[in-house]
């Protein structure tokens, strides 16, 4: 029971670096999920969202129901994800708008360090898989350098805007809260989960959920398909995203829109704060040995269990 407990608590707190990151333009909850080990099981828990599973819950088989689509994982990621999407939304923008290098410098270590990981866990790799990885880095690099557009607020495409930015929120190096922010609608969400829009919330959440179930099926048979060319395309997206991620930006005008570009710390307007980005830099990629170290010594605990039965 005790060992259950101890799971479920691990598992929100997933969740909670994933509601972080995905309230930060240019971070992805794919890559926390990812970093924390847990993205492909992820994938297959939101691709269990078919016609069975809907028959099974509508047929009053919920035990089967639960156990099919993974419940009690999917449930404790959501609780993190909630509490730290509605607890940590006004943090994450104060310490962008205070810390911005320090931050931006911890997040970059995170993701490098990810990328690290992502090519020590691929065998067999052919040099063709790297052309899935050039397109990653390409369209990656293009997401991040798009410049930010107005649009409707009208409730048909608030519900398109959930569809869409669910999608690249599991996708590592792709932030679903900056495609929000191209389509013109981050601070408009950001301020219905501050002011607690339930109109919003709720057709935002509607697209959100039909999105995913259906993006996760086709991510999945990915995976199964071309699982090294698939993964590579994905840290290709993490590389890619490093442009918005860099700690020194200077503001530009690119149409009618101000737009971040990345530049040298040198080039910085104001002080580069290079000791600080250096240890924070330290720190995000640290973290992320930390947890790879961690996951793997509970792997093995866990492999050695039945031999100790």
């Amino acid at each position: 029971m005790a060992s259950k407990i101890t799971s479920f608590l691990i598992v929100a707190l997933k969740g909670i670096g994933m509601g972080a990151a995905n309230v930060v333009p240019g971070v992805s909850g794919g890559t926390i999920a990812f970093l924390t080990g847990i993205y492909e099981r992820l994938i297959n828990s939101i691709k269990a969202f078919d016609l069975t599973a809907f028959k099974l819950l509508f047929t009053g088989k919920f035990k089967a129901f639960w156990a099919k689509i993974d419940g009690t994982f999917l449930f404790a990621l959501l609780i993190g994800i909630v509490i730290s999407i509605f607890s940590l939304a006004k943090l994450m923008v104060y310490l962008l708008d205070k810390f911005p290098i320090p931050v931006w410098s911890f997040f970059f270590g995170l993701i490098v360090a990810s990328i690290v990981f992502i090519f020590k866990d691929i065998k067999g790799l052919k040099w063709t898989d790297f052309i899935a990885m050039l397109f990653g880095i390409a369209f990656g690099a293009f997401i991040c350098i798009v410049s930010p557009t107005e649009t409707t607020n009208a409730l048909w495409f608030i519900f398109l805007c959930g569809a869409i930015a669910i999608c690249t929120m599991i996708l590592p190096g792709i932030s679903g809260s900056f495609i929000l922010l191209l389509l013109g609608k981050y601070y408009f969400i950001m301020e219905a989960v501050h002011t607690f829009d339930i109109v919003t919330l709720v057709i935002f959440a509607l697209g959100a959920v039909i999105g995913l179930i259906a993006f996760s099926h086709f991510l999945s048979w990915l995976l199964k398909k071309c699982y090294n060319g698939t993964l590579l395309f994905l840290a290709g997206l993490m590389i890619g995203s490093l442009l918005k991620v860099w700690p020194w930006q200077r503001e530009a005008l690119s149409g009618v829109s101000e737009v971040s570009r990345p530049v040298w710390p040198a080039a910085f307007a104001g002080d580069p704060q290079i000791a600080q980005a250096v240890i924070w830099f330290a720190v995000g990629a640290l973290l992320v040995f930390v947890l790879e170290y961690l996951a793997g010594a509970m792997t093995k605990k866990s492999q050695s269990l039945p031999a100790q039965k």
